[in-house]
């Protein structure tokens, strides 16, 4: 998913909190065909910015808002002295319209463009297909004729732009309904659909741009929202220069501890990551084999051989924060130190097998804490729940809700739009690409998060802006040397530019 982020806001909504929005900016003495003038304006701008050369478009129109957007874009083309080609969806089309779309119609009928009812062998003429069949209502599967229309737009070569959703997306989840249009662009407006970036939104969206179309702030104000994307300035709001006469002790002790026999490097990359965001002192509990190898590729890091829940106890007393789970394994080792750490007070990141362990370990079952930040992937989070991950990602925002709500603390739900939940809010991620599918980043994002709650973040913060961090990172790895064949360990070196500010 390409993303013009800068242009993004912050607050995400519901397809219903977006209704709101409309239906109140409506009452504010807005009225609703101006709105939908404004969205057909807005899309038909970004349509020309996009693909300046084009000269024939083919619209394809429902019978709702999003299809009265569609057919004033089609009068502003025509004004522009393009060729249009409306193709309608619905039997006896005009008869069905209501309201705004209703309006968008007559408006049609006025500046004399013709339509065409859609056909399964219809010919685009057009250079490019503007999408304005379903918005924002859909909740059941796409069935009949937008599923014939979608199906076709998918299998033609043409590009497409979205307007406000590709039809078949779910706004509120992501999840696509049976079949949902692939867009090159799509431009939302008044509420950014919290859908469109997470689940399989990715692979639908294609470039994201989003207009407000003018709608006053006092309108936002009135409908509350608990969804937030994390961006730059959450960044820069909360991560303060250092003081001058800082020292290693200032900025907190994390302690790492995993690494199971063959496992070395999981728990070895989360210290680096750890080293890499700034805190003062790392210490990697592990297997004595791996000793050496650790000290060889980052003598930063203080390697400690431990061979039991016993050995751990002095490091827990020196720590601020552990970072437990990389490479820990479900063998008896992993499962003493994990119950050991469990036993202390500090904050915790739990990642991995800690994860695993904790809902297949009789003892750690039903064990809820404050203090801890988990980091489970939909594999994971499924086991947590005791649900399949089908069931799990078919809504997303619910999922990472009820593992908070069980476990306590602060969740993130790992994956495209990544999410964090604290109990009293939600955030998105929407940076990172498909790069990130490879082993050790999540051993990575659990030592930024370590690192970053040891300088004294709160749970919250550190667990949405190290899922920042992370995704950002890889983006401008991938944006350097590609996508196939990043590493975990290739973030490393974009971690301190960013968190010094020095990526711009």
């Amino acid at each position: 998913m390409r993303q013009h982020n800068a242009y993004l806001p912050s607050a995400l909504y519901t397809a219903e909190q977006t209704r709101c929005l409309d239906r109140t900016a409506v009452s504010e003495g807005v009225p609703g065909f101006r709105l939908m003038q404004r969205a057909a304006q807005s899309a038909f701008s970004a349509l020309q910015a996009r693909w300046p050369q084009l000269k024939k478009l083919t619209l394809l129109c429902g019978g709702g808002n999003n299809g009265g957007d569609g057919l004033v874009m089609a009068v502003l083309a025509v004004q522009q002295g393009m060729s249009v080609q409306v193709l309608t969806l619905g039997d006896d089309y005009a008869a069905g319209l209501q309201g705004e779309a209703l309006e968008a119609w007559q408006l049609l009928c006025d500046e004399g463009v013709d339509t065409l009812p859609w056909q399964p062998d219809v010919r685009f003429s057009g250079e490019l297909l503007v999408d304005a069949m379903l918005g924002t209502g859909l909740t059941g599967s796409v069935r009949g004729l937008y599923q014939q229309a979608i199906r076709r737009v998918n299998r033609c070569a043409l590009p497409v732009l979205a307007v406000d959703i590709p039809s078949g997306l779910c706004a509120d989840t992501g999840a696509v309904l049976g079949e949902a249009v692939i867009a090159d662009l799509t431009v939302s407006f008044i509420g950014l659909k919290r859908g469109l970036l997470t689940h399989q939104a990715g692979g639908h969206v294609g470039e994201l741009k989003f207009d407000s179309l003018r709608v006053a702030e006092a309108v936002y104000d009135q409908v509350p929202v608990s969804l937030f994307r994390t961006g730059p300035d959450d960044l820069r709001e909360r991560l303060r220069p250092r003081a001058r006469d800082a020292h290693k002790g200032s900025h907190g002790r994390v302690l790492v501890v995993g690494g199971d026999t063959g496992m070395g490097g999981a728990a070895l990359i989360a210290a680096q990551a750890a080293a890499r965001c700034g805190a003062g002192l790392i210490t990697l509990a592990t297997q004595a084999e791996h000793v050496t190898a650790s000290l060889v590729r980052c003598p930063e890091v203080m390697v400690k051989p431990v061979r039991s829940g016993q050995d751990l106890l002095p490091l827990l007393e020196n720590a601020d924060v552990v970072v437990v789970g990389p490479g820990l394994g479900q063998r008896a080792w992993g499962d003493q130190l994990l119950q050991q750490v469990l036993k202390t007070s500090i904050p915790v990141v739990l990642d991995a097998d800690a994860l695993n362990m904790l809902c297949a370990t009789p003892a750690l079952q039903g064990l809820r804490q404050d203090h801890w930040i988990l980091t489970p992937h939909p594999g994971e989070a499924g086991r947590l729940l005791d649900e399949s991950v089908a069931t799990l990602q078919a809504d997303r925002f619910a999922a990472v809700n009820h593992l908070q709500q069980r476990y306590g603390g602060v969740v993130i739900l790992k994956g495209p739009g990544t999410l964090v939940d604290d109990g009293e809010a939600q955030y998105l991620c929407s940076a990172g690409n498909p790069g990130m599918a490879t082993g050790g980043m999540g051993d990575l994002l659990s030592g930024i998060i370590g690192a970053l709650l040891a300088q004294g973040l709160s749970q919250s913060d550190a667990a949405r802006l190290g899922v920042y961090l992370h995704a950002t990172a890889a983006d401008r790895c991938a944006a350097r040397q590609g996508e196939r064949g990043l590493l975990a360990t290739d973030l490393l070196a974009e971690l301190p530019m960013l968190l010094n500010g020095l990526d711009e």
